[in-house]
């Protein structure tokens, strides 16, 4: 295998670059390629190459002036130079000292239209505020082209480091792949990318599942399902299946595959008696639900009332999160509480961390589990015995 195969493309445009100076004479002052210039002769997307030329600045081989390009070192506007160029702005140091800073944190989220969204978001702006950091928030509508695209712009308005809800699918965000290849600091909240190592926090979802299914079996459900609206191949999703699955074999039940039920979407109500999942509660196919989100807690009761079922005296219903209040207290569901609040907290004090020691660039790479807890509340409750005379 030819070794130079495994040089990354990065190193790849630095070689290149500290060759073209030396071998065609360039003086401090010359100016380098353009982005766009090593983009086409190499074939890399934006980031890659912004993540090279870094690297040089970082090393003081070029300098960085915004809206002119780059530079050998030394020649550059001094009141220009001095001013942090969006691209090399959070990169730590490759001595290891401070990276220029900006003050800025980018946060990506999948959506904010749920409460798990809001109240981890004001855990991670709690922790960034008293530390004197903004944040700025992208959202990638569950798409990876936009999640790279939030990436690209952060990284070019100058944010230190990132918090990334990653899109969950089984295609790697190369983004994330390059940022982990150069050091910059982020963290993953809420899952990872499996068989990468990269810094991480979130709840542990096969406890969830178990402490769920171990509580509606206590009740006396025998027919428990598990539904989810995303595909059954994501990894939060396969990860809190594993925790079913596992915590029904403990009972020594068998695993019924039509009580799994997953990538399906419920669109609206008005019109959902054809649903498959409509039907399915209606003819009672299972006595207890497990929603891996709130939003489909809430549509799942909708669906038991519309089926003309009361929830729990017909149909007991446990949600991941809490769907239906922001004040603990008045919450209506039994829901796995992930303590998403604290989640961002932690997920934003272990970024600062990381940005002041200097640690984006390799070492080891810390993973969060936090601990769930099983909220009773008012849809869960004793299965109800079918009389077959009746």
């Amino acid at each position: 295998m030819n070794t130079t195969e495994r040089i990354p493309l990065y190193q790849k445009i630095q070689d290149y670059l500290r060759d073209l100076i030396e071998t065609d004479g360039l003086k401090e002052g010359d100016r380098i390629p353009t982005e766009k210039e090593l983009m086409e002769r190499f074939n890399v997307s934006k980031i890659t190459v912004v993540n090279a030329l870094t690297g040089l600045a970082n090393e003081k081989i070029i300098t960085r002036v915004p809206g002119r390009g780059s530079f050998v070192s030394g020649q550059a506007p001094v009141q220009e130079s001095q001013e942090a160029p969006p691209a090399a702005v959070g990169q730590a140091d490759r001595q290891g000292g401070p990276a220029v800073r900006t003050g800025t944190i980018g946060l990506i989220m999948p959506s904010i239209d749920d409460y798990f969204a809001s109240r981890l978001i004001a855990g991670v702006q709690k922790v960034l505020l008293e530390n004197g950091y903004r944040t700025v928030i992208l959202l990638s509508n569950s798409s990876l082209r936009l999640e790279q695209e939030a990436i690209d712009l952060l990284m070019e308005i100058g944010a230190e480091g990132m918090l990334i809800f990653p899109v969950d699918e089984e295609q790697y965000n190369e983004r994330i792949l390059s940022m982990k290849l150069n050091g910059y600091p982020f963290v993953l909240i809420d899952r990872y990318l499996p068989g990468v190592e990269t810094h991480y926090i979130a709840a542990d979802g096969r406890l969830g599942t178990r402490l769920a299914v171990e509580y509606l079996w206590d009740l006396g459900h025998r027919e428990i399902a598990i539904c989810s609206d995303s595909p059954m191949q994501t990894i939060t999703v396969q990860e809190r299946i594993d925790g079913y699955m596992g915590a029904l074999k403990d009972k020594g039940a068998l695993i019924n595959p039509a009580h799994i039920i997953t990538g399906f979407f419920v669109d609206s109500l008005k019109e959902v008696d054809s649903h498959p999942l409509y039907r399915y509660i209606r003819n009672g196919m299972a006595t207890a639900y497990i929603a891996l989100n709130g939003r489909l807690g809430v549509q799942i009761h909708q669906m038991a009332r519309k089926a003309g079922l009361s929830v729990p005296e017909d149909v007991s219903i446990v949600s991941f999160d809490d769907p239906t209040s922001i004040v603990e207290d008045f919450s209506i569901f039994t829901h796995i509480k992930q303590f998403e609040y604290d989640m961002g907290g932690q997920a934003a004090t272990q970024l600062l961390e990381i940005i002041r020691n200097g640690e984006g660039s390799g070492g080891s790479y810390r993973k969060t589990l936090i601990k769930p807890e099983l909220v009773v509340r008012q849809t869960t409750g004793p299965a109800r015995t079918t009389d077959p005379n009746s």
